[in-house]
């Protein structure tokens, strides 16, 4: 959902934009790390990003992790995100409320829904927009993940698929929806491309519960809703939550019910480039990217937005910083 065309930053007066580059960073210490969510904007749509954060530029192959609403509208169009590009990477939409369409170069036109995911696999490239459907019950809640497509499939052929339900898990006082990757057995229907997960952890109020934790994974957790103490740790709205590898186990426990997003995986074994919506491992292949758009070459077009797709912003030459700066 990132898609906005950026205004111009001040490394564009030195003659530098500044793609961030993102190298996993696990520990085996079992140490709680916070990070403070960023608010932005998209067009008229409030948006706090989670993920990368400075520090913390990937959770497993999650490489990005925007949390929108809730959001209660009467008229218009809080979302409404022209055609643009993507290569390198997976979207990944969950809803807790509301409605937003997606349409794409490859003809997909999807209403993602609560309970349910799209995932979108731009592998060499593919276009999409995303809007407000004109048929709304005027409330917005949710987030959207990118997830680092490795080596050996970031040049795919483009796909998206959609499940209008996710599995869901009963456990003592919880609910857990699977959204994405595998969790004690049970796992999403749509494809990955690395080992993850990706969950919606609903806990009853007055309740506590246990979840099982891939050792092998660094996590990160994210309050959605409500009040939760995380393992006795109160948690905030405003932060996300790291766990490093070693790990096998977290408790969540609620007074008036919650939900949490947790995200996992193996630390990335790859450095990734990004840059607007491109993840790649070469400034040249961003450049590339960048220019094709442009040029209206291998991305195809997205016939059924109403509007004018959205142009890259320029280029000047990449700077690589350190990655956590």
């Amino acid at each position: 959902m990132a898609a906005r065309r950026p205004t111009v930053v001040d490394s564009m007066n030195s003659g530098k934009i500044a793609a961030k580059t993102c190298t996993a960073l696990g520990t085996a210490r079992h140490i709680l790390e916070s990070y403070r969510v960023r608010e932005v904007s998209l067009g008229s749509l409030p948006v706090s990003r989670a993920l990368p954060v400075r520090g913390r530029r990937l959770i497993g192959p999650w490489c990005f992790l925007d949390r929108f609403g809730p959001l209660t509208f009467h008229g218009g169009k809080p979302v409404d995100v022209a055609p643009h590009p993507h290569i390198g990477l997976q979207t990944v939409t969950w809803l807790l409320d509301g409605e937003i369409v997606h349409n794409d170069s490859l003809g997909f036109e999807a209403v993602a829904l609560p309970g349910g995911v799209n995932v979108m696999t731009a592998g060499k490239g593919i276009a999409h927009s995303e809007q407000t459907p004109a048929d709304n019950r005027g409330r917005l809640d949710g987030v959207q993940l990118w997830v680092a497509l490795p080596d050996a499939h970031r040049h795919m052929d483009p796909a998206f698929e959609s499940s209008p339900q996710v599995p869901v898990i009963e456990k003592p006082g919880a609910l857990v929806r699977v959204f994405a990757g595998s969790h004690e057995g049970t796992t999403s229907p749509c494809r990955h491309y690395s080992e993850l997960t990706g969950l919606d952890v609903e806990t009853h109020s007055g309740e506590e519960t246990e979840l099982e934790l891939e050792p092998r994974f660094e996590h990160a957790m994210l309050l959605l809703e409500g009040d939760c103490a995380m393992d006795g740790h109160f948690m905030e709205s405003a932060l996300l939550y790291y766990h490093g590898p070693g790990r096998s186990s977290i408790r969540f426990r609620s007074r008036a019910g919650c939900r949490v997003l947790l995200i996992g995986g193996p630390p990335f074994p790859e450095t990734i480039l990004m840059w607007w919506n491109f993840v790649a491992r070469l400034p040249g292949e961003i450049v590339q990217a960048r220019d094709d758009w442009e040029a209206h070459v291998g991305f195809g077009e997205v016939p059924p937005y109403e509007g004018r797709r959205l142009s890259a912003p320029s280029v000047i030459r990449f700077a690589r910083p350190n990655p956590v700066s």
